[in-house]
Parts: C-alpha cells; structure tokens; sequence
C-alpha cells in the first residue's frame, strides 16, 4: 500500500489508459482495512479483498473477525484474503497459521466470498486444509502459483481458480510454463501481486497493475492463442469469479 502512496491515482488513471477493466486490491492487514474501503469506493474500476495474510496469522482473532465481517458488508469487497500458509519466512509459528488459515476459510463460507489462497513452501499442509474446506466453499484462486503441474490438477479438481504472476516472463519459469499449457481456460487468471514480482523487462523496478499485459502476452505465446482472446478470457474468467458474472458497466 505504501509503494503507491505518492501516486496512487496516477498508476489508476494509467491502467485504465492501458486498457484495464477491473484491478483487485488486497488488505492483508487489518491496518489496510479500512483504506481499501476508501479506494474502491473512489475508483469505479477498483474492486477489493481483506483478509489476515498468513505473515500477520497471530493477530487473527475475534476481534479481527468481527472488523472484517463489518468490511464485508461494503459492496465493492468481493473477496476475502489474501490467506493461507506461508512456511518460506515464518514471520507467524505454524500451528497459529493453520489455525487462522481453517478459521478465515470458515469465515469467507460463511460470507459467501470467493477466497484468494497465499501458498509458499507450504504445499502438503494446504492441499490438507482446502482438501478439508472446499466443499462448503464459494469459489477462490491460488494467487501467485508456484507449484507444478500435478499440484494445479488437484486444485483445478477441488475448484480453485489458477493465477499466474509476473514470474512467468523469468528464465527459471520452466515449471509455471508447464502449468500455464495445462490450465484450462475458463480457470486461469492473471495477475501482478504489485508492487512486487515485476515481469520482464522491468524487473527489479516496482510492479504496477498495467504490467499485468506483459504477463498475459507471455501467457499467450505458451498457449499459442491470441493476445486479445486470452485477455478476454481471463477478464470473463474474474467476472465469475468475483462478481457473480455481472460484467459492471464501464463510467
């Protein structure tokens, strides 16, 4: 959030120039709740999602709870997350990630949200959890995959949505490359994780949500499909996911 700070409305007027339809923004900390609320209701094209990042696990409680049952009520909030697992850094014990992770799953069914699941290093324990949640559930996307191919078959079995970030365009994406021949298209989305994961060939800058072109036209060339269709695609294929498939009318 602090990365666009400065220019904020710039970097939105020039998605929207670039072409952009819809940008999801995401509240991984209840200290952004309240300003995701504020963007989405400024900006027509902007839609949000909250939730406990698994970083921020142990501050998931009651209380929490009760702050994002309240943001939900706000029309333009169509997900709930980014949650999940995350086993790379730690920031948050194991056992108190999970534990959020089962309760913020609870809590989006019960909302009736799509969710945005966050999964690194963590693969076993949350192909256990979603394998456990996914039936009472109301749709959702591994956001920033990077898994492999198998891993993406059972989720796709359970489901889930599959987006692919900016890593796509890196030489080490062997792997993700696999996954995006895989995908079916009515279940693949695209996506920049902005400010971070920037594509090539602006990688090592900060990301922005336009760059989400660059992603997409690596996306087609693996798929060997056009540009325009893929695109088209993947913006039907965030309509259903996110907002009942009703396209909103652009202002």
């Amino acid at each position: 959030m602090e990365s666009f700070a400065k220019d904020r409305d710039q970097v939105i007027r020039k998605s929207i120039d670039e072409g952009l339809k819809y940008i999801l923004t995401v509240g991984t900390e209840e200290r952004y709740f309240a300003k995701v609320v504020e963007i989405v209701n400024d900006n027509p094209i902007v839609y949000g999602a909250i939730g406990i990042h698994p970083h921020n696990s142990t501050d998931f409680n009651g209380n929490t709870a009760a702050t994002i049952r309240s943001c939900l009520k706000q029309k333009k909030i169509v997900g709930y997350g980014e949650i999940g697992l995350d086993f790379f850094k730690n920031y948050s014990p194991k056992d108190v990630q999970m534990k959020a992770f089962r309760e913020q799953l609870a809590l989006a069914a019960d909302e009736g949200l799509p969710v945005i699941i966050h999964s690194r290093n963590a693969l076993t324990e949350t192909l256990q959890i979603l394998g456990e949640a996914y039936r009472n559930m109301h749709g959702g996307v591994v956001h920033c995959y990077s898994y492999d191919r198998e891993t993406a078959k059972r989720l796709l079995d359970m489901g889930f949505y599959i987006s692919i970030p900016g890593t796509i365009t890196y030489r080490s994406a062997e792997e993700l490359v696999k996954v995006v021949e895989y995908v079916p298209g009515e279940r693949i989305l695209a996506e920049t994780d902005a400010p971070f994961l920037t594509p090539h060939p602006h990688r090592g800058k900060r990301n922005v949500p336009y760059f989400v072109k660059l992603t997409t036209g690596k996306m087609a060339e693996i798929r060997r499909q056009q540009v325009e269709e893929l695109a088209a695609t993947i913006c039907g294929n965030f309509i259903r996911l996110f907002l009942n498939g009703q396209e909103v009318p652009a202002e």
